[in-house]
């Protein structure tokens, strides 16, 4: 956290747990890029959009000098520093610019675009550096930030709306912070798809900003429909009914496709083809919340097409040993976890006999050993020879291989479910070798076997 006089300090938020935060978890189409990627080469630029907002009457005169001051400091603040500071606060600018030149720079993304320049301009000059992935917070505020490496400090919405959830959960108590939390992100919303959507303003692996979520945006109704219920002001559920938009409109804008049976709902509206099932079924979830809540007919229409997809897909995440993140792509130890709780919830609200027994495969799989079985029998002496395997789950697997008790060869290595195999030098000794082969999974479950090769010349 960083006060008012760039002091730094920790406070470790029992409101928010570390899946909420990031949309994706490492790797294929979860990274972040690793800088804010080339200029534009364009006439739009920051200072020339606002000037042009201003002349339409888009914003106040008051506003225009307003957001150039903040755009003018963080220039100069950049020209001061180096390193690490410079290009985080460098890279902000830049996706700002990107945003101007594009033709995005609206009127309505405004109050988001310049507290992030302004919130990175404070961090990068008082604050200490940080690891990637990293929450930072400004005191006096409920905001969750984190630190995209290339790409500065970036607000989180889901983050954000996810410690609301959590205020919430924690009971009457916490309700004030929740409400001071909504107060603060309710005005970052963007005009989008025909309602409003909480937008994501940097450059994540394909994905230019402005970018959003399904699964950011379903949890921001969750969590306005429990303010709603909370403290009586229906002024909440008005802004979740204005937030339902998004998920009538297809990709790029919207995060929508249709599906065998109905749609499925996308946890990036730049990726068309990720099909991500903990998003997808968080994104049920908040709509289910808010369209029994309101009986709102579009919401209910929505869940519903949302849910006959899910119905059918979900099996399709099971392996029989672990889910899935997306088709062939293993999750995980905490995105397992995060998607159990979501089909626990989903069995909870409609009792499907899909989401109960899934919920209840996943559990018990956090419990199940990893399970091994030796593929090859027969290798050429005197040639480098590979050693094939069939393992049930993403785990960390080793290889002894030994001849009448010696160790000739041993390694180990992560794997995925499936196939594969460890590669080993030249056996030059024709005869039977032992091999050991040992797996520990993502929960901490080992599991052991031992065969047997045959070396033949």
């Amino acid at each position: 956290m960083l006060d008012a006089h760039g002091r730094a300090s920790v406070r470790n938020d029992p409101f928010l747990t570390t899946p909420a935060l990031t949309p994706a978890p490492a790797g294929g189409a979860r990274a972040a890029t690793a800088g804010p990627g080339p200029r534009q080469a364009v006439d739009r630029n920051v200072r020339t959009e606002l000037a042009r907002l201003r002349g339409i009457h888009a914003i106040s005169t008051s506003d225009f000098r307003r957001y150039l001051s903040s755009f003018n400091t963080a220039l100069s603040a950049g020209q001061r520093l180096r390193g690490t500071r410079a290009v985080e606060l460098e890279a902000v600018i830049q996706n700002l610019h990107a945003i101007a030149a594009s033709g995005q720079l609206t009127p309505s993304r405004l109050p988001a675009l310049f507290l992030t320049l302004d919130r990175n301009r404070q961090w990068w000059t008082t604050g200490p550096l940080l690891a990637s992935g990293q929450r930072v917070e400004f005191t006096g505020s409920e905001l969750v930030w984190q630190y995209y490496p290339g790409q500065g400090i970036e607000l989180q919405e889901l983050g954000s709306f996810g410690r609301a959830d959590g205020l919430y959960t924690a009971g009457p108590s916490q309700y004030p912070r929740m409400r001071r939390l909504l107060a603060e992100i309710i005005p970052l919303a963007a005009h989008r798809a025909g309602g409003i959507a909480w937008e994501y303003y940097f450059q994540f692996d394909a994905g230019n900003p402005p970018w959003t979520s399904a699964m950011s945006q379903a949890t921001a109704i969750e969590a306005l429909t429990r303010a709603a219920k909370a403290s009586a002001d229906t002024s909440y559920l008005n802004v979740a009914r204005r937030a339902l938009p998004l998920f009538k409109a297809r990709p790029p804008v919207g995060v929508t496709i249709p599906a065998a049976h109905g749609s499925w709902y996308l946890l990036y509206s730049f990726a068309p083809g990720a099909t991500v099932i903990n998003g997808f079924l968080q994104t049920l979830i908040g709509l289910y919340d808010y369209g029994h809540a309101t009986d709102d007919p579009t919401a209910l229409r929505l869940f519903a097409a949302g849910d006959a997809e899910a119905r059918s897909a979900v099996p399709g995440y099971d392996t029989g040993a672990w889910s899935l993140y997306q088709p062939g792509e293993e999750d995980t130890l905490s995105y397992h976890e995060l998607v159990t709780g979501f089909l626990h919830e989903l069995c909870d609200r409609v009792h499907a006999a899909v989401y109960c027994t899934t919920a209840a495969h996943f559990d018990s799989y956090l419990k199940t050993p990893p399970a091994l079985r030796l593929l090859t029998r027969r290798v050429r002496a005197g040639a480098p020879a590979t050693i094939s395997f069939h393992l049930s789950k993403l785990s960390h697997v080793g290889i002894v291989v030994s001849d009448n008790g010696q160790t000739v060869f041993l390694t180990s290595a992560d794997f995925g479910y499936g196939t594969d195999a460890f590669s080993i030098p030249a056996l030059r000794k024709a005869g039977s070798y032992n091999v050991r082969l040992a797996a520990t999974d993502q929960a901490g479950n080992f599991n052991r076997i031992v065969g047997t090769i045959q070396v033949s010349r």
